[in-house]
């Protein structure tokens, strides 16, 4: 291996020896200890190590990076507490993730590096988020994700260099090519070259180095940083390596060819290092023995630290309260008005004007642009274009097209990216063209943004926009209710306005909510409702639903279009007292307003346009039956869409509905 010294001085080469013999010590500790079985599993770096820390050393401390399983060398690199590092590993309280996630899953904001999830394509995408936030601010500063030559056979790795290359965003893809993703060689892999080779798809500029020479690392790291700030564009570096360790130590490595160790035990990154020093006289035996055993004792010392862990105390209470980030103190001059059902939009003391349903979700969006300098809306022709629905039309002439974002068609990139923005304290809302394009999202959604508070504390400041529904002869792509999907998913909130008033509300809200929030919108109701919308910038607060009607016969728990269905029914039959209950908000659901419609009535029927089997009205109904069993005359009832895709044809898709059995579903509870 060829060491070039250039102008460092014998300081700055030492440290660099020691930054790689850190995580190089700290690993063949936890390899013993593993045999021993005081650790439970473990993702060996060895033999890649340079990568890691050479490309860290090449960056400021308060750049984001995007690490994975081998990665030590950036968390011992950014001088987080060895302690502190075994406790999570250990799954202790005191870690970085309160036990909750194990081995590298975990990221820390103080030290600007972002926890990976085991689908390892979606970090490269929140590294373009961050480095967009970064361009928003015209910061000198880049982000750096890391992926394996297994990673660049996911959508994700196309996603993200794509978004990176269209935007002009100063981010560093980094390659750790060691040859397997797990036990599959890169010849089944891949067909080109050199996966650097791809970069040129993008149109963008990258290079492929040895990865175990750290100097090369760290030289290249510094130059293509300058270049990505510079030129304000993404660079791919694929770093050729090799891991002496199998994927992780039960996997073992009896699938790789003996021949390869010998090789590759020739360029081992710590000991090639180290030979060359020794060989320019910056170190001696002596020295690399005194540094050895100072390790060593750091060693010891932390981990006798890290082992002093207390025992947790599983806490229902604590872990319930981390699922969702609460919000900051308001820095406004007055708080943001909350209007509820105690506060008649008619009011007198409230200025209001007549909107549809899609004039409300306009005005909620652009005048939290006013407010927000930091939100950024992105989606499919968004732009010039204003949408598929014309909801953003004009917004691009009044704020720019930096903070109106045409995207390329990679739904999970930009979720990536709205995650990215919100790690550097941006707000971003995400328009999915369609709810049912959502499923190719599905995986940043769930994965990340809802877990990510409860993993590691870091918010995800996100609100996608879903368009949903059907009634519209759309058929099967464009028309899918897909709500459920998401309510089931703790640390989202999904909202699903049904009037005017509550579609400004509530995306106002959404947008001032440190969570990621899934907000439904029916494509049906757009232009067909209209009701008065206060002229001000306000809040419908998210969890609470709304008394829609009070009556004594029946409750019916409903949301979005099934909201006016009940209304519509009512309305054509004064003969039956209804009470209907508008949930408004999924997740978290309004317990307390449904035990009270159950009380009122003691029948109730759940209506929604999502299909039966599923759908969130089983959820409920099987609430009510544990919490209010003693309030019922009646069995819980459901009014649903059929079980089948929505169909195309107007005369099958009024059949699919649910409204077209919600008369029979009534008659049947009233019989009771």
């Amino acid at each position: 291996m060829l060491f070039s010294r250039k102008d460092f001085t014998d300081e700055e080469l030492i440290q660099f020896y020691k930054q790689l013999l850190w995580p190089r010590m700290i690993e063949e500790k936890m390899l013993v200890l593993l045999r021993q079985g005081k650790i439970s599993k473990w993702f060996s770096g060895i033999g890649q190590e340079a990568i890691s820390v050479g490309a860290t050393m090449a960056l400021q401390p308060d750049e984001w990076i995007m690490p994975l399983h081998r990665n030590l060398g950036v968390f011992t690199t950014r001088n987080m507490p060895l302690h502190k590092l075994f406790k999570q590993w250990q799954g202790a309280k005191d870690g970085y993730s309160k036990g909750r996630e194990r081995s590298f899953h975990f990221g820390s904001k103080d030290y600007h590096i972002c926890g990976m999830i085991s689908h390892l394509g979606p970090q490269l995408a929140i590294a373009d988020g961050v480095a967009l936030a970064y361009k928003l601010r015209e910061e000198q500063k880049i982000s750096l994700a890391f992926t394996g030559e297994g990673g660049t056979s996911e959508g994700d790795f196309h996603e993200a260099l794509n978004v990176a290359a269209v935007w002009d965003l100063p981010v560093i893809f980094i390659i750790e090519n060691n040859g397997y993703g797990l036990s599959t060689p890169v010849s089944e892999q891949y067909r080109c070259e050199s996966l650097v080779d791809k970069a040129r798809g993008y149109g963008i500029e990258g290079v492929r180095i040895d990865g175990n020479n750290i100097l090369t690392v760290y030289e290249t790291i510094k130059g293509v940083r300058d270049f990505c700030i510079q030129n304000k564009k993404p660079y791919l570096v694929e770093c050729m390596t090799f891991r002496m360790r199998g994927h992780e130590e039960a996997s073992g490595t009896k699938y790789v060819a003996p021949e390869l160790f010998t090789q590759w035990a020739l360029k081992d990154p710590v000991k090639s290092l180290e030979q060359f020093l020794q060989s320019i006289q910056v170190l001696s035996n002596e020295a690399i023995i005194e540094i050895k055993e100072t390790f060593k004792s750091a060693i010891d010392a932390e981990l006798k630290i890290g082992f002093d862990s207390p025992p947790i105390m599983p806490d229902e209470e604590d872990e319930l309260e981390d699922v969702y980030a609460k919000p900051k103190a308001s820095s406004h001059v007055s708080p943001v008005p909350i209007f509820d059902n105690s506060i008649s939009p008619l009011d007198s003391r409230i200025k209001t004007k007549d909107n549809r349903l899609i004039d409300a979700i306009k005005e909620g969006l652009y005048q939290s642009m006013q407010h927000h300098n930091n939100l950024v809306l992105m989606g499919q022709d968004i732009a010039e274009y204003g949408g598929a629905f014309k909801i953003t039309e004009g917004f691009v002439q009044e704020f720019g097209k930096e903070r109106i974002r045409n995207t390329p068609l990679c739904e999970s990139a930009i979720v990536g990216v709205a995650l990215g923005l919100s790690l550097e304290g941006n707000k971003s809302v995400m328009e999915m063209q369609f709810a049912d394009f959502v499923t190719v999202g599905f995986n940043q959604i769930i994965n990340n943004l809802a877990k990510i508070h409860y993993r590691w504390g870091q918010n995800a400041d996100v609100v996608i926009r879903m368009p949903t529904g059907a009634g519209v002869g759309a058929g099967p792509f464009h028309s899918q209710s897909n709500e459920a999907w998401f309510a089931h998913t703790p640390g989202l909130k999904v909202v699903y306005p049904s009037t005017p008033m509550d579609a400004k509300g509530l995306m106002i809200a959404a947008i001032n909510d440190p969570n990621p929030v899934m907000y439904f919108e029916h494509k049906a109701l757009y232009r067909s409702i209209s009701g008065p919308v206060p002229v001000d910038y306000y809040e419908v607060e998210i969890g609470k639903a709304r008394q829609v009607r009070s009556g004594d016969d029946i409750s019916i728990i409903t949301y979005g279009a099934g909201v006016h269905w009940a209304e519509d029914f009512a309305a054509e039959h004064p003969e039956v007292s209804i009470n209907i209950l508008d949930l408004r908000t999924l997740l978290p659901l309004d317990y307390a307003a449904i035990r009270e419609a159950v009380k009122r009535t003691g029948k109730v029927l759940m209506l929604h346009e999502d299909t039966l089997v599923g759908g969130i009205g089983g959820e409920i109904s099987a609430w009510i039956n544990e919490h209010c069993f003693g309030m019922l005359d009646a069995p819980v009832m459901r009014c649903a869409s059929l079980d089948t895709p929505v169909p195309f044809n107007i005369e099958l898709e009024k059949q699919f509905l649910a409204k077209s059995r919600l008369k029979e579903a009534i008659q049947k509870l009233l019989q009771y």
